[in-house]
């Protein structure tokens, strides 16, 4: 392109001292500037066809990383929630498990202390009986108590 200013310089210069200047001469030289700039304005073209290619590549690449790394972490979420839902799983057998003892125990009071209360009663009633019986016989034989 300087080549080409140099030249239409050299040609207006010409032109300007020579009046037998053929303007033909300014005609090519300007159909070689036309010339220059078709092949500037492609070569601009297809450098930001590349950038273009480039840049989709690049974000093809960014998207499979962000969906690699997406992946990754959904795996990650899913192994932290199975083990969360183990542990889950296990404190509320474990709970159950609690609980049913303690049912199991209680019903084992309830059954020891209905037994006790029992034996309570049969012993009370022996006692009652036998000081019945002693009060008949006390009588019977005519005794006194000494209290």
């Amino acid at each position: 392109m300087e080549a080409l200013l140099s030249q239409f310089t050299f040609l207006s210069n010409q032109a300007l001292s020579d009046k037998n200047f053929d303007p033909s001469t300014i005609e090519e030289l300007m159909k070689l500037f036309e010339l220059e700039a078709y092949k500037s304005w492609a070569s601009l073209e297809l450098e930001q066809q590349k950038e273009v290619e480039e840049a989709e590549i690049s974000m093809k690449e960014a998207e499979a990383y962000l969906d690699s790394v997406m992946d990754s972490a959904m795996e990650e979420f899913r192994l932290f929630e199975e083990e969360l839902e183990r542990t889950s799983k296990a404190e509320y057998d474990s709970l159950v498990q609690t609980a049913d003892n303690a049912r199991k125990m209680g019903k084992l009071m309830e059954k020891a202390a209905t037994i006790a209360s029992k034996k309570y009663i049969e012993a009370a009633m022996n006692s009652a009986t036998s000081t019945m019986k002693m009060a008949w016989k006390g009588i019977s034989s005519k005794k006194v108590h000494p209290s």
